[in-house]
């Protein structure tokens, strides 16, 4: 029975790993208790197969990992704990960014903790083991120019702790983060959420961790703009302007656009051709472009705006912005006179 326990328990380790896997390998850890035995397994991005172990009277702790190839990085994506006595759990993350290898976000932007209980009695003279788990909340902030792929987890700070007393499907929603901003600048949290459903201790077995899951927090984009002043005139040769980017999201598509008139949120311009940058990875990125030989874009004289948005899977924002003057026509005053 156990090792039919198990293998189920594989199957649903391995249902929230998804798409957008690629360069990702993926292993499971099965650790016997309480003597902390060992057992890997690779397995495939999706499936379920029984475990190599039987499971010990005093449970094992499943953990499954993804394995990044370049660079080289461990992600521990989620831990189940298996007993005959001891409830199920799980967690799942989800965010209005679809990729689902590991939750993500921004840090303005909302999540939802979705945590599935199983296995709870009803029973009022069950132990308290039975009948409740403790939900943990931490959250820990990546350091300097640190993507968390180093960072110690165990110094992660806990934010909050709750029971959970009944079988099924519990959703928390929440607004955004509770990473403290660095410098007080809320636009700059970088880190991640974790959230743990852990086992109450008894006389069979300790506290133990049941399912665990995180979601990482990147910092709001921003932009410089140099090469041109705000209100500048425009009378031959448009000047080469530079943008300096800061913290693309991992998913994003970032340009300049020029249109007639001043700037108004919303306004679709012209695009100018080289003055982009796309963003196809795991982490923020920092760059810049220029936008040079852009007379093209802007023919005739009068006021002209510059701008410089940021395409995201939570929409559309201006990063930057500089309204200008184009000033090319050549006008002549003068009389002409004549004498007898």
């Amino acid at each position: 029975m156990k090792r039919i326990l198990s293998c189920l328990l594989f199957g649903l380790l391995l249902l929230p790993v998804v798409s957008h896997a690629q360069g990702y390998t993926f292993f499971i850890r099965q650790v016997q208790m309480p003597d902390q035995l060992q057992w890997d397994l690779s397995v495939s991005q999706q499936g379920s197969q029984q475990s190599a172990l039987a499971i010990n009277p005093n449970g094992a702790r499943f953990e499954l990992w993804a394995i990044k190839s370049s660079p080289l990085t461990s992600y521990l994506v989620d831990t189940t704990y298996v007993n005959s006595y001891v409830p199920v759990a799980s967690v799942a993350i989800t965010s209005e960014d679809p990729y689902s290898v590991i939750a993500r976000t921004r840090a303005d932007r909302p999540f939802q903790v979705s945590i599935t209980v199983n296995g709870l009695s009803s029973d009022p003279a069950a132990p308290a083991a039975a009948k409740s788990v403790k939900l943990l909340r931490h959250n820990q902030s990546y350091p300097g120019t640190s993507d968390g792929s180093t960072i110690n987890r165990s110094l992660a700070t806990i934010y909050s702790q709750g029971s959970l007393n009944s079988n099924g499907t519990h959703v928390l929603s929440y607004t955004q983060t509770v990473l403290p901003p660095p410098s007080g600048d809320y636009t700059k949290i970088k880190g991640e959420e974790r959230f743990s459903v852990f086992s109450l201790a008894d006389y069979q077995a300790p506290e133990s961790q049941l399912a665990s899951k995180f979601i990482q927090i990147w910092p709001i984009s921003s932009c410089a703009l140099s090469g041109m002043a705000d209100g500048a005139i425009i009378k031959a040769a448009a000047p080469k302007v530079t943008a300096t980017l800061t913290d693309l999201y991992p998913d994003s598509v970032t340009y300049a656009q020029v249109y007639k008139g001043s700037p108004v949120l919303g306004t679709q311009g012209t695009i100018v051709p080289g003055a982009s940058i796309i963003v196809n990875g795991t982490v923020p990125r920092t760059d810049q472009f220029h936008v040079w030989n852009w007379d093209s874009v802007i023919p005739t004289d009068g006021i002209w705006t510059l701008e410089v948005l940021t395409q995201t899977p939570f929409g559309i924002d201006r990063l930057s912005y500089i309204s200008f003057n184009v000033e090319r026509a050549i006008k002549v005053n003068g009389s002409v006179t004549s004498a007898d």
